[in-house]
């Protein structure tokens, strides 16, 4: 698949320019949290570990969304899943924990966007909102319209995005009045969470034939194709593309199963993990709270 992959070229395996797109949101982090984090403040400097999570966040942002796995996502549901598991699952969490508590208050106390994320943080309404969009986002006949176009591509991308910070902002809290939940909720939150996100993936897991043309239908292909090929590229190849399975040996139902049980399996270790942060988080705390033993007074003789 990898040699046969070539034919695209350069800019579509590994979009240039959304490389310099993330290399200048790292850049950007590096001299706020940096040599410029005085005119934010008297802030000490951010801890290794939490540049180190942003920091990977930007480098899964640039592999799921500018390198190879990009057009993948075009060719296979497989790739698709893997993108989408990193994007909405793994990248929220990581920049949630890499963005020092005092640059997230920068950000929200604004007058237009603290409303927003005030109401769009609320469990119920967090744990509807992403759930139902990605489940939306997977009834094939908006998948197909989610590729008709780039621009209508990134905007409901980014939407998708804002709603899993959204989903994840009340388990992490970066800011204390965020942390509206106790634990026991937010382990019942993450259990709603897993079970709210299995509908979209038992369809796509059992469906007993392929559910989305753009792997099956040589027009609607194409058109996701031109999405990260560029177009003179795209149209010098086309007279030899006759689809999707030209660059796999997987047939497009086992694909499209293998798809769901990735994302499925992915979400699962995701929040798995999440819930175990919090379980740990929780008994040490309540260690800490446990009121020591009275000393016991000296035997008098």
């Amino acid at each position: 698949m990898w040699l046969d992959i070539q034919i695209f070229g350069f800019r579509a395996l590994w979009s240039p320019y959304f490389m310099i797109f993330t290399a200048l949101i790292a850049l950007a982090y590096f001299l706020i949290t940096g040599p410029y984090r005085h005119k934010f403040g008297n802030h000490d400097k951010v801890p290794v570990k939490q540049q180190i999570s942003f920091y990977t966040a930007i480098v899964c942002l640039y592999l799921v969304k500018g390198a190879p796995i990009d057009l993948l996502s075009h060719i296979t549901l497989t790739a698709h899943m893997i993108q989408m598991a990193a994007y909405l699952l793994i990248i929220p969490i990581l920049v949630i924990k890499g963005i020092p508590s005092w640059l997230w208050r920068k950000a929200i106390d604004r007058p237009v966007i603290r409303p927003i994320v005030e109401i769009g943080t609320k469990p119920l309404i967090s744990l509807l909102l992403f759930n139902g969009l990605f489940s939306l986002y997977h009834i094939p006949s908006f998948f197909e319209f989610a590729k008709s176009s780039p621009v209508i591509h990134t905007v409901i991308h980014g939407i998708l995005l804002i709603a899993a910070f959204f989903m994840f902002f009340p388990l992490l809290a970066p800011l204390k009045e965020f942390d509206r939940m106790q634990p026991l909720l937010k382990i019942g939150y993450i259990f709603a969470n897993s079970v709210l996100i299995t509908p979209a993936c038992v369809l796509i897991i059992f469906a007993p034939e392929p559910l989305y043309a753009t792997y099956t239908q040589g027009g609607a292909w194409m058109q996701a194709m031109s999405l990260c090929v560029p177009t003179d590229v795209l149209q010098g190849l086309a007279p030899g593309l006759t689809g999707p399975e030209m660059f796999t040996p997987l047939s497009t139902l086992i694909d499209q199963q293998l798809g769901g049980i990735i994302m499925k399996v992915i979400q699962e270790i995701t929040y798995g993990g999440v819930l175990a942060t919090i379980i740990f988080s929780w008994v040490n705390k309540e260690k800490n709270t446990i009121d020591p033993l009275p000393a016991k007074p000296a035997e008098s003789h």
